[in-house]
This record gives C-alpha cells, structure tokens and sequence, in this order.
C-alpha cells in the first residue's frame, strides 16, 4: 500500500544545489548619466573593469572613483572578494577634491 507518496522522492530525481554558482557574473557600472553591463569572471581584478568602463566614456581612471555598496572598490579587489551577486552595481563619482 502507499503512503501518499515520499517528499523525498520527486520522480527519481536528485535535487540540486539552490544556489549553484557560476563562474561569470554580470556587472552593471553606472555614473548616473550612463550603465554599462560587464560579464566577468569572479576572480578577474576590477582594474580591467574599471578601465573598460573609463575608456568607453572618455574619462581617466584617475579621475573617477568606483564605489560597492557604499565602499570604494580598489583596482586589485575581485568580485569573489567583495561578495558580489550577479546583476550587482558598481557605482562611478567624479573625484572630488577639496577641504580645509
């Protein structure tokens, strides 16, 4: 006799991982005034990102300022190190210099 049925079973099918974590991710930078989509490998440096993005809008890397969740992004970090999701945002500022 059945027992109404197994929730472990589901159709003989082994059930993956929820989380299953590729090894590209897709980046959006913007500066307020454009976005720009990257697909990057987790572990591949910011630095190529960060000049991608200054040499498609004409600025210098020097110039600018890249900021995740608040925080600057230095050229060396990667998106494995800073945790990042696919479909998360970098955020592009004109450096600012000034103070007393």
């Amino acid at each position: 006799m059945s027992d109404g049925g197994s929730p472990n079973n589901s159709a003989g099918k082994p059930e993956e991982p929820p989380q299953q974590v590729s090894e590209h991710l897709n980046i959006k930078v913007t500066d307020n005034n454009n976005e720009v989509f990257f697909k990057i490998k987790r572990t591949t440096a910011l630095k190529k990102l960060m000049d991608a993005f200054c040499d498609r809008q004409g600025k210098s890397p020097q110039s600018v300022r890249f900021l995740f969740d608040g925080t600057r992004v230095s050229e060396t970090d990667s998106p494995e190190l800073l945790e990042m999701q696919d479909g998360d945002t970098l955020e592009v500022h004109q450096e600012q210099i000034g103070g007393c």
